[in-house]
């Protein structure tokens, strides 16, 4: 799955906190890096959203179950 850049907020109008490690990773500057190392951060956050949405799936699944059980 790939994200449109031109979808996502512009990076002036996300919420930022110091500690935050998402926003200090788009903030990153990627022009020193080289193409390998594009593709080794590429394939680390392929991973991570693929873990991201098991968590996510998780969650609305774990939802819908409760929601069922306590509908009877």
């Amino acid at each position: 799955m790939w994200v449109n850049v031109a979808d996502t907020m512009d990076l002036e109008d996300a919420p930022s906190r110091p500690d935050d490690l998402l926003d200090a990773l788009v903030r990153q500057d990627l022009d020193p890096l080289s193409v390998a190392e594009l593709d080794a951060r590429i394939t680390v956050l392929q991973g991570e959203i693929a873990r991201c949405q098991v968590k996510k799936d998780r969650a609305v699944s774990h939802r819908a179950i409760a929601d069922d059980l306590f509908r009877r």
